[in-house]
Parts: structure tokens; C-alpha cells; sequence
């Protein structure tokens, strides 16, 4: 029964975050995901969020836990910890830089998402656009000459495997070109993933 409730939308990235996470966890039948407009005034969301923002973790007290990072730690801990993030320190370490690397993937592909969603073309920066297409590369680059595990899904892999179908859905780049390795580690990750074909953005 669920006694959590997640405020996401099914195209956020960062929304796919927890969802997924709740099923490496086992803890989907917990969780209540509730669609939010980040853009309709009206929404609760901005209630339980002040930032407006998703994801955000409804307990059932009514309290509310925010952003992705915040939310999957809190998974790790309903878990009994040591299961989406490690407790030995190098490990865990080593998982929370790979989150942030994936995160950072997300931010980007959302500024450059934003910049030609809400401005009209002749208005678009293409230097702000370029800014954060390279720290993509860089970042893609990174991951290519050293893979995320193949046999760990912790929130490294979570982040980054969200960041990669993030470019596919919205931004279309051939991010696969000359990164054979982080291809191939993608779709590997797709199929042992649960939840993986389910939280896809559509």
C-alpha cells in the first residue's frame, strides 16, 4: 500500500530519478506517483515545494522531502541503507561523484531545453547553448573512457542512465558516435535495470 506520494511528470529526468530508484529498492508499491505542472499556478505542487520544482517526495505525514538527490537517499535509507548508496566511504563516494556527473548532464540538457523551448530562434543565445553542450561532451567523454559498473545499479548508474535517455527523448543528439563503450553500457543497463522500460519519458 502506498504511503508515499511522488509529484513527477513522465518527460523529467530528474523525475525518473526516484522512480526508478523505488524499484532497484524495492519500494514501487510504496510510492504513488501523481503527475505535476511545474507551469500551472494552481498546481499543489507549489505547496509542497516552494521551488515548484519535481520531484517531490509527499510523506504521510505531509511533509515533504526535495530535490532527486535528497529523494533517493531517503530510498537508500527506507531500504536499510547500503543498497542504492554504498556506506563503505570509497564506494559511496565514488557513487555520489557519479551522481554528480550525471546530474550535471541533466542540468545542461534542461538549460538547452529551456533556451529554445521559451525563446523564439532569433533571440536564442548560441553561446549558451555551446557552454552547455560542451560540459555534456566532457562529461560523455569521461564517461566513455571509464564506464559506469555493469554489475551495480546505485545512484551513479541511476543518474547517469537518466541522463543518457534525457538526450535521446529530448535533445536527439548522436551522443553514441565515437562513445561505443558508453553505448553499449547503456543498453545493457536497460535491460537489468527494474523499472528501466517503465519510467521511460513519453
Amino acid at each position: 500500500m502506498s504511503d508515499m506520494i511522488l509529484r513527477a511528470s513522465l518527460t523529467s529526468p530528474f523525475g525518473r530519478k526516484p522512480r526508478l530508484a523505488a524499484a532497484v529498492a524495492g519500494l514501487s508499491d510504496r510510492v504513488e506517483v501523481v503527475m505535476a505542472d511545474t507551469f500551472d499556478d494552481s498546481d499543489s505542487l507549489r505547496t509542497q515545494n516552494p521551488l515548484g520544482k519535481v520531484p517531490t517526495l509527499v510523506l504521510a505525514d505531509g511533509s515533504t522531502l526535495y530535490d532527486s538527490r535528497v529523494i533517493l537517499e531517503y530510498f537508500d535509507y527506507l531500504a536499510g541503507g547500503d543498497r542504492i548508496i554504498p556506506i563503505e566511504p570509497a564506494a559511496r563516494f565514488a557513487a555520489l561523484k557519479l551522481q554528480a556527473l550525471g546530474d550535471g548532464i541533466l542540468d545542461a540538457g534542461v538549460l538547452r531545453r529551456l533556451e529554445t523551448l521559451f525563446r523564439d530562434e532569433t533571440l536564442r543565445s548560441h553561446r549558451w547553448l555551446g557552454y552547455q553542450s560542451g560540459k555534456m561532451a566532457r562529461a560523455l567523454d569521461v564517461l566513455e573512457a571509464a564506464p559506469p559498473s555493469d554489475t551495480d545499479i546505485l545512484v551513479g548508474e541511476i543518474a547517469v542512465a537518466c541522463g543518457l535517455g534525457f538526450i535521446d527523448f529530448r535533445l536527439g543528439d548522436e551522443w553514441r558516435a565515437g562513445r561505443p563503450r558508453l553505448a553499449g553500457w547503456f543498453e545493457r543497463f536497460g535491460e537489468r535495470c527494474p523499472g528501466f522500460a517503465d519510467t521511460a519519458p513519453h
